[in-house]
């Protein structure tokens, strides 16, 4: 099978490490063309430190060459980079070809779910996959779980024969909202996570914060027309297991920082050499529960600390008032 990967980040090598695995043939698109260059030179990546990408992935900048005769897109660019990426796309692929979106986010300014922002833009049918997979752990090709949600049987067949095999597995959802908003909002809890751990908490108050987040993002998922047993799939409770427990996430480390106390100098430097994908996702979501007229406490305590309307001590007592 041939596969176009959309994004040459962490993520989307990691995931073409998979397809490589599985004897696809792979072929991975990036804009920047001295950036393919630097990549085709070194077969390495300065975002997974000490992967060698394997020869037999192809790495271009020629998007139209990409999505040549291929047999399934996947698009893994940054949230900002996806509406772009999608008009750019359209121009060039075949309309029967189906698009796996391993995208995560909320596209700011018009609060729309990404898979909202694709079907505006392109006719082909597509999937979603979310779940507790970090990139270095994808390459180190250990057992992993994904979330695969999508409403045509016959784009989950295609995506299942390009990456299951002994290491990966699935589990089909039909709930693509859903598993969306779990995708976006557990980067905006593990901010708050790590914000409880930079101020020391205990592991039982830790547990008591991600059982009231977990209870919130349900109702969330219920009132922006989801399912609520989502919040248990590996898209849901795994991913948000995952992101709010390991000091590894870029989230859960800004959180720390400021959980302990950081200047505001040092949360700025971090924000500017790191791509902390909850704040703008924090943004948007805050925006989007007010425009619905949702009740969230969670994010509005989050948003309230982030913009200095609230101490982060705050969140002991919304911890234990809250109904």
């Amino acid at each position: 099978m041939r596969v176009t990967m959309l994004g040459a980040g962490a993520y989307g090598l990691a995931l073409a490490s998979i397809l490589n695995k599985n004897k696809n043939e792979v072929i991975v698109w990036y804009y920047n063309k001295n950036k393919i260059e630097e990549l085709n030179l070194k077969r390495e990546s300065s975002k997974l430190n000490g992967y060698k990408i394997p020869k037999e992935i192809k790495i271009t900048n020629n998007l139209k060459e990409s999505l040549s005769n291929t047999d399934l897109v996947i698009i893994s660019v940054p949230a900002f980079a996806f509406e772009d990426t999608i008009k750019q796309m359209n121009k060039f692929i075949d309309k029967k070809i189906p698009v796996l979106i391993a995208t995560k986010g909320i596209q700011r300014g018009t609060c729309r779910f990404l898979h909202d922002v694709f079907t505006s833009i392109c006719d082909n049918s597509y999937a979603i996959i979310s779940g507790p997979t970090f990139a270095y752990d994808i390459i180190k090709d250990v057992p992993i779980g994904l979330t695969l949600a999508t409403k045509s049987n016959k784009v989950e067949e295609i995506v299942r024969k390009a990456f299951e095999n002994d290491k990966v597995r699935f589990r089909r959802s039909k709930d693509i909202i859903g598993v969306e908003i779990c995708a976006s909002i557990k980067n905006v809890m593990a901010i708050a996570s790590g914000m409880l751990e930079g101020m020391g908490v205990t592991d039982s108050t830790r547990a008591l914060f991600l059982t009231e987040s977990m209870n919130d993002i349900k109702e969330l998922i219920y009132v922006l027309g989801g399912r609520k047993n989502t919040i248990l799939s590996y898209a849901g409770f795994g991913d948000i297991l995952m992101t709010c427990t390991s000091k590894t996430s870029r989230n859960f480390s800004f959180g720390y920082l400021i959980g302990r106390g950081a200047k505001n100098e040092e949360l700025e430097e971090y924000l500017k050499n790191t791509t902390v994908e909850g704040m703008y996702t924090l943004e948007s979501i805050h925006k989007l529960v007010r425009k619905k007229k949702v009740k969230i406490p969670i994010i509005n305590l989050i948003y309230d600390i982030i913009n200095g309307v609230k101490d982060k001590n705050d969140i002991y007592k919304f911890l234990i008032t809250k109904n």
